[in-house]
């Protein structure tokens, strides 16, 4: 018999029999991992493993390869806390879809894992207005990093210089400064001023700022994690994203939700 016990996020829950349900939980230790839960709809433990919600839980199999079970307490319930709220619900629905997608399983990525944390406290505190889509973003970029895909922001690609930066470049994923990207701009990626220490109106960027972010990460998401395994971005990240651009107006100002 092999147990461990860890604290955890709930990234999905999908039927399997009578009334139980594999949990894939981000654990902090044990990486992306999948477990059985029996009675995990019904009873005292409706409610508990909702997407996104904080749990601990407590693993056992005979074998360490195997499905084996899990026996979770609920942490924080951060999804019934964003129900009135669909943009964030969208947000913490795609952010979970991303780690359950592109994260090996049982492999840690504890960085990965405290992230995700910041990232659903950012989305339950309402002072932080629209900043918990830049903390979005970073996540993002943080899980490419942890992948081995990260990008360089620091200084410009062609001149070394870290002034003026603008663009990156979608072969390196290094940034670029904008005299130098100037006559290359239509085959650059628009660098968001907020992943640079630049922010517009708000403590995360202004929207139009924010939507530059959601598309730099999605692009080498797509590129490096899901295309190289002949997989799409999760759907759910797609609906977040679509959410989020029908909210950004014109002139880059307040989202509706």
């Amino acid at each position: 018999m092999v147990d461990w016990t860890d604290e955890g996020i709930v990234l999905a829950a999908r039927p399997h029999g009578e009334g139980s349900a594999v949990v894939v939980l981000l654990t902090r230790g044990h990486g992306r991992h999948a477990g059985l839960v029996r009675g995990a709809f019904s009873g005292r433990a409706r409610g508990l493993y909702q997407t996104g919600n904080r749990v601990t839980a407590e693993w056992r199999a005979r074998l360490a390869e195997h499905l084996g079970n899990y026996v979770c307490e609920l942490a924080e319930g951060h999804a019934a806390a964003l129900l009135d709220d669909p943009l964030k619900l969208a947000g913490l629905t795609a952010a979970c879809a991303v780690a359950e997608a592109s994260l090996p399983e049982r492999e840690p990525h504890p960085r990965v894992h405290d992230g995700l944390v910041a990232l659903l406290n950012a989305m339950a505190n309402p002072d932080l207005g629209d900043a918990w889509v830049a903390a979005y973003v970073r996540w993002e970029v943080g899980v490419l990093a942890d992948l081995g895909y990260g990008l360089d922001l620091e200084s410009c690609a062609a001149t070394g210089v870290n002034d003026d930066l603008a663009y990156v470049s979608p072969r390196s994923g290094r940034a670029v400064s904008l005299a130098a990207g100037e006559p290359y701009r239509d085959r650059l990626l628009p660098l968001p001023r907020f992943l640079i220490g630049q922010t517009g109106a708000g403590l995360g960027g202004d929207s139009d700022d924010l939507f530059r972010g959601l598309a730099l990460s999605g692009f080498f998401l797509e590129r490096h994690v899901f295309a190289t395994h002949g997989r799409q971005p999760p759907p759910a990240r797609t609906r977040f994203v679509e959410r989020f651009a029908r909210g950004v107006t014109v002139s880059g100002g307040g989202l509706d939700t």
